[in-house]
Formats: C-alpha cells, sequence, structure tokens
C-alpha cells in the first residue's frame, strides 16, 4: 500500500512544480494571441530552416499543455495553422491534442480514480453503468461541443471506468471539427484581434448542432432498430386492446390496475390462480404458518412471560386449514370480479406470444399495441439422482400437508428454507437444514446469519452447512439424503424433503424463445432500463424479468413497465433501484435496505459502522424479545445512510423510517431529531442515530463549552 502513495505523492508534486514554475516565471505570456503575432516571422524563418525540429517541438510543448491542463492550447492551435498550414496542422494538432488530453485522463485516472470511485460508489454506480454502456458516444458528443472545457473532460473522464482505447479515438474524432476551424483561423494569424473573432454566434450555434447531432442520431437509430425487429410481424390495422398482460400475480394485478386506471383497455390472462404466487404459496400462505407456529414458540416460552406452564394441544390439518381460510380472505382483493370491475378484461388460459402484436389465447388471438409479461417463477428444482423417487415437497406444494411431517429434511439455507424450517420445527417436526454454502442467509452479514443459526440450534432445528447434496437412496430405516461434506459422505435420514434452493423465471411455452426474445444466462427475459425486452412493445416485470425476487418489487417494476409500454413514444422512465428493501420472516426478522457490511467491505467502500443492540431497548425488554441489532452503514465521519440491517421482533416493520429516509435523503441527524413513541420497537432507529451522533461529538467544542461551565460555577 506505501509504494503507490509515495509513487502518487511524487507525481502529484512534479506536477504541481510545473504548474507552479508556469505561472511563477509567466510563461502564459509566450501562449498569448500578441505574442504569437509579433513573434511568427521569426517562427516562420525557423520552420523553413528546421522542419522536423520544429514540428518536434511544436509537438511537445502542445502535449505537454494539455497534459498538464494548462491555459494556452487555443494559441497553439492557431500558430499550427500559421506555421504549417491547414492540412498539416490539423494532422499536427490533432495527434498532439488528443495525446496530451490521454496523458491528462491517465493522470487522473492513476491519482484519483480509486479514492473517488470508493468515496462516491453508490452515487456513481448509475454513471459507471452509462459510461460502460454509452461512455464512447457521450465522450464524441461531448468533444463536439467545444463550449465544454477539454482539460475538465480530460480529468472527469479519468475517474470513470471508460477504456483508453475507447478514450483515445473518440476524443481524436470528437476534437476533429474544432481543431479545423482553429487551425483554419490560424492561417490568418496575423490579423486576427481576438479569439472572439474566431468564435461567431453562428459558428458556435453550428458546433451546438453539430453536437446534438450524435444524439438525435442515437434515437434515429433506436427508431430504425424498432422497426427492423418489428418488420417481418404484419402490423394490424386496428387493436383490440392498448395493452395485454401475462400473468396474473403482483407484477401482473399492477400493470392492469395502472392501465385501468388511465383508461387504457387492457387484457390480463392467466393460466391458474390470479393472485399468483404471492397469494397461493408465497407471501401469505407462509406468514400464516410463521402466525401459528409462533404461538406455539410463545407457549414453549410461558414461564418467560410469568406462566408456570401453557400446553397448547393442536391438528395439523386445523393450523393448515388456516392459512387456506387466509388466503381465501386475501382473495378477494386479486380477484377477477374486482379487476373486472376495474375495467379489466380477465382471460383464464394459457397465452401464447405469436408475434409482438399478437397474443394467442384458447385458440383466439388478441391483437396490442403493448404486451406486459409478468409469469412469475417457480421452485427450482435441482437435478439430484433419486430425488423422482420421493414425494419431495416445494415452497408451491408445501401447503397440501394435512399431516405434520416427522422427520422433515429442507434442503437451502435461504430466506424460504429458514422461514419454513423454523415454523415446521415449532409445529413439532424434527427439522433437518441442509445448506451447500459456509453460511445460512448468506446475503446477509456473518453475524446475521450466526445469531440466526444459534436461535435455531436453541429450537431444536439442526442446521448441516458445507453439506453438498449428491444422491437420495432408500433403506430399511427409510429415506436417505447423501451429501458430501468435506469429501467424506454424510447421511441424513428424512420421512418428508422439502427443496428450498431458489427459483427459476417462467419462459417455457409462450412462443417467447421462436419469437426471438433475448434471455439472460439465469433464464430471465432479458430486460433494459425501462423494462423492455429486444422488442419494443414488449416488457417485462416481476419475477420474470430480475434481478430482485420480491413482491414489492415486482409491484415497483410493473408501474414502469406500464408507464412506459402505454405513454413511452411520448416520454419513458428508467426503472429505479437505488432503494430496495427486503425481510426474512424468521423469528428474529432480518430486514434490510442499502448495503450492509459485508458488501461495503467486497466492493471496497469506504465506510463507518454504527451499531444500536436492541437487549438495551425499554420496548423489547418488555416484550422479552430483547434481542438482536440495528446496525447502519454510513459514509465516514457523514450522517448518509448507506445502508441499514435490522435484526429483531417486527424487524420488517421497523425498518421502513430508514427505506424512506435513504429514498428521500435524509440521513441520521433527522432520525435524531424526531420523536418516537415511548416504548416502541421504532425508538431502536432513534438510539442507532444517537450512537452514530455520540462517535461523532465535537470533542473540541465540548472542551471548552466545559470550561464556560466551570467558569460559571465560580
Amino acid at each position: 500500500m506505501k509504494k503507490p502513495t509515495k509513487t502518487k505523492s511524487l507525481v502529484m508534486t512534479a506536477i504541481a512544480a510545473m504548474v507552479v514554475c508556469f505561472y511563477l516565471f509567466d510563461l502564459k505570456a509566450y501562449v498569448s494571441l500578441d505574442f504569437m503575432r509579433e513573434s511568427l516571422n521569426a517562427f516562420q524563418a525557423y520552420y523553413v530552416n528546421h522542419r522536423v525540429a520544429t514540428i518536434m517541438a511544436y509537438m511537445a510543448v502542445y502535449i505537454a499543455m494539455a497534459a498538464l491542463s494548462l491555459p494556452g492550447a487555443v494559441m497553439l492551435t492557431l500558430l499550427g495553422g500559421a506555421l504549417f498550414g491547414t492540412l498539416l496542422g490539423t494532422v499536427l494538432v490533432s495527434f498532439a491534442s488528443t495525446i496530451g488530453a490521454t496523458l491528462a485522463f491517465l493522470v487522473s485516472r492513476f491519482l484519483f480514480r480509486e479514492a473517488v470511485q470508493r468515496r462516491f460508489k453508490e452515487k456513481l454506480d448509475a454513471i459507471n453503468r452509462g459510461v460502460e454502456q454509452d461512455g464512447g458516444f457521450y465522450l464524441f458528443t461531448l468533444r463536439l461541443v467545444p463550449v465544454f472545457p477539454f482539460f475538465i473532460i480530460n480529468l472527469v473522464m479519468g475517474v470513470t471506468p471508460i477504456s483508453l482505447p475507447l478514450y483515445y479515438g473518440a476524443s481524436q474524432i470528437g476534437m476533429l471539427p474544432a481543431t479545423f476551424v482553429y487551425v483554419n483561423a490560424g492561417t490568418q494569424l496575423a490579423g486576427l484581434e481576438s479569439i472572439q473573432g474566431i468564435l461567431s454566434f453562428n459558428l458556435l450555434a453550428a458546433f451546438a448542432l453539430l453536437g446534438i447531432l450524435p444524439l438525435v442520431a442515437k434515437k434515429v437509430t433506436a427508431m430504425v432498430q424498432a422497426r427492423k425487429q418489428l418488420a417481418p410481424y404484419p402490423r394490424p390495422k386496428q387493436f383490440m386492446y392498448n395493452l395485454v398482460v401475462i400473468g396474473a400475480g403482483s407484477a401482473g394485478l399492477v400493470s392492469s390496475y395502472i392501465a385501468a386506471t388511465v383508461r387504457a383497455k387492457v387484457a390480463l390472462v392467466e393460466a391458474d390462480k390470479m393472485g399468483g404466487d404471492c397469494l397461493n404459496t408465497g407471501c401469505v400462505p407462509s406468514k400464516a404458518l410463521i402466525r401459528s407456529a409462533k404461538i406455539m414458540a410463545q407457549a414453549a416460552r410461558a414461564q418467560t412471560y410469568g406462566f408456570e406452564k401453557a400446553d397448547i394441544t393442536f391438528d395439523f390439518s386445523k393450523v393448515m386449514e388456516r392459512v387456506h381460510d387466509i388466503i381465501r380472505t386475501v382473495e378477494p382483493h386479486d380477484s377477477v370480479e374486482r379487476y373486472t370491475q376495474l375495467g379489466v378484461t380477465c382471460i383464464k388460459g394459457r397465452a401464447r406470444v405469436i408475434s409482438p402484436w399478437e397474443v394467442e389465447v384458447n385458440g383466439s388471438r388478441l391483437t396490442t399495441r403493448s404486451i406486459v409479461i409478468a409469469t412469475g417463477a417457480r421452485p427450482m428444482v435441482p437435478d439430484i439422482p433419486g430425488l423422482s423417487t420421493v414425494d419431495y415437497l416445494t415452497s408451491d406444494t408445501v401447503w397440501q400437508l394435512t399431516t405434520l411431517p416427522r422427520r422433515l429434511l429442507v434442503l437451502g439455507g435461504g430466506p424460504i428454507g429458514c422461514e419454513l424450517s423454523q415454523a415446521f420445527a415449532r409445529l413439532g417436526s424434527t427439522v433437518t437444514l441442509v445448506q451447500r454454502g459456509p453460511r445460512i442467509l448468506n446475503r446477509e452479514d456473518p453475524e446475521v446469519s450466526e445469531l440466526i443459526r444459534q436461535t435455531f440450534k436453541h429450537e431444536g432445528v439442526q442446521v448441516l452447512t458445507d453439506h453438498s447434496a449428491r444422491e437420495i437412496i432408500h433403506t430399511d430405516q427409510g429415506s436417505v439424503l447423501v451429501c458430501d461434506h468435506g469429501g467424506v459422505d454424510k447421511k441424513i435420514e428424512f420421512d418428508t424433503i422439502l427443496i428450498a434452493l431458489g427459483r427459476v423465471a417462467n419462459t417455457q411455452g409462450m412462443g417467447l424463445k421462436t419469437l426471438g426474445l433475448e434471455m439472460s444466462d439465469t433464464g430471465k427475459i432479458k430486460a433494459g432500463n425501462f423494462m423492455e425486452t429486444n422488442f419494443p412493445n414488449i416488457f417485462c416485470a416481476g419475477d420474470v424479468a430480475g434481478p430482485y425476487q420480491f413482491t414489492h418489487v415486482a409491484a415497483h417494476q410493473s408501474w414502469y413497465a406500464t408507464v412506459n409500454a402505454l405513454f413511452g413514444m411520448f416520454k419513458r422512465f428508467r426503472v429505479d433501484y437505488s432503494v430496495i428493501p427486503w425481510a426474512t420472516y424468521t423469528d428474529p426478522e432480518v430486514a434490510r435496505v442499502g448495503l450492509n457490511e459485508n458488501e461495503a467491505k467486497q466492493r471496497k467502500i469506504d465506510h463507518e459502522v454504527t451499531v444500536y443492540k436492541i437487549e438495551d431497548l425499554d420496548r423489547a425488554i418488555t416484550d422479552s424479545e430483547a434481542r438482536g441489532f440495528v446496525k447502519v452503514i454510513t459514509p465516514p465521519g457523514k450522517d448518509r445512510i448507506l445502508g441499514v440491517t435490522i435484526v429483531g421482533s417486527h424487524a420488517g416493520d421497523t425498518i421502513a423510517e430508514f427505506v424512506l429516509a435513504m429514498r428521500h435523503g435524509l440521513g441520521l441527524n433527522k432520525i435524531l431529531g424526531t420523536i418516537h413513541i415511548y416504548p416502541t420497537m421504532a425508538e431502536a432507529n432513534k438510539y442507532a442515530a444517537g450512537q452514530w451522533k455520540k462517535a461523532h461529538a465535537p470533542e473540541k467544542i465540548l472542551a471548552w463549552v466545559r470550561r464556560l461551565h466551570d467558569f460559571l460555577r465560580t
């Protein structure tokens, strides 16, 4: 670490020394218009006798001036025209200016890029992605317009991820028109009275139009590509619908709702049940089961609450009946009847996309201006030898159980696997959770994983990490999962196995591959910044698109997909992933928004960590839920919130304040200055902010205040 720092110091010192010398010895006078005019004859005479030496010296001086971002490049360009003529002068200036700009770019990259990217990582992420995708295009546009100071462009681009060859090429081509104008003006150097004589209003306007030209060209190119993509498919003379939405899960329902609200004619196609996974097999049933299981856990802790004993007898089938009753209670919110009343045409059937304009359902073809694909995802089932010989469960089918499994093996230590492991263990199953990686909930910080693991251990869940499932065999004792654990076979007996290894997008059987819809490496539909696909009028949202597979993100994406599908010809909206929260509903709950400490370290983002332990919170103590913590990630010395992790009772509710704060740029000082009701779990947020404030107390000022108080007591 010391060697690069020393090298940077030497480079900065050398550059500073050269810049100081430039101004100290008034070298700027030698690149003024007056000096150039007065010395022109001498320069020309020298050039006649020493052509190569003059060219080499000229380029060396020009490159040095540009590399050091010193004023005078314009004067040198004019001198190039006067000495070498328009053609040769343009060539020399073009290469000298580009080489000098590239050196300035490299110096900026060497000195500042790492520090700037690390310090402003979150703010620069979107800019970095844009530069990686269209950096050359935007640099070329900036170079075409001489109004933008080129030396600033050199320094700023140095801290971005644009490649060196692309930077050089875009700079050389982009600066060429202005170079030609200045060099050509330099051929009349003796008659020039001022620089303003070169850059007339008309010329500046022409450059501005030239700079806008690439933007217009890009827009036109996009339109041409869109037309080319749609060309093979005959466009209907009239459309039955403005929008056809495929899939009636969270994303599809929100898309349909929005479209109907703005009075578009919309059809919603669903092959199975309205409400999708969230209502029928995901969020709603799982939280209902978790709630029932929590009653059992609280009964088991009866003495903690002052009771001698609390016996609860139950029929597991009645617990599952309650789960289905809750689904039926919520069902009307997502029903055909409700959406029909809203103005949505609901169609039950399996959709097939015939063309960008046509969707076939039940043998009938629906014509539409735009399509939103929101078909969700399904549980991923691994190719484990012997798995097909057992009636395995997934998060889709576990709700069909009416008998409590005696020995339940859960394969997968992510949120679904952890939630269901704890719920079934609390209801009386002997649960073994098998995780291939070194820890459960591996997207969270290590101490979060360990806290949940210890909780599971206390409640009787056996957690086996670093166990890779190899095969399922059958013995006299029943079914056995054989795992590889550090090169040694580990056999785990079970009666029922639950597969919880994530989800894969539902893209099969809809004609998407035949149509040519582009897919990502993970099997999801490849979505752009506006939730568009490679077909300009086909959009996607939810689990089928990713990158986040949460109900609330699906609803968020569907707004962008729908608005862009209906009104994209006037204005398009880029999807915003800047503040994405989520929660895992174990007990204690785990809630996240933004960065955690592990991610900040991996991405080399300078940060501070503030932790408030919930064991000190009055409400947590009164509820006998005094476990967990609030962890806040901030930039060094600043109260801006980069991310928050909360582990504790009702963490999924408590984190909402931090989500709001991050979304609207409110810092920890604002949270500290907000009144929180006492006693509540939400006070933990204020106390975490107080911890940060205490760590950043102005000690020097407080020392003077102490002296003041001491004086006032005398």
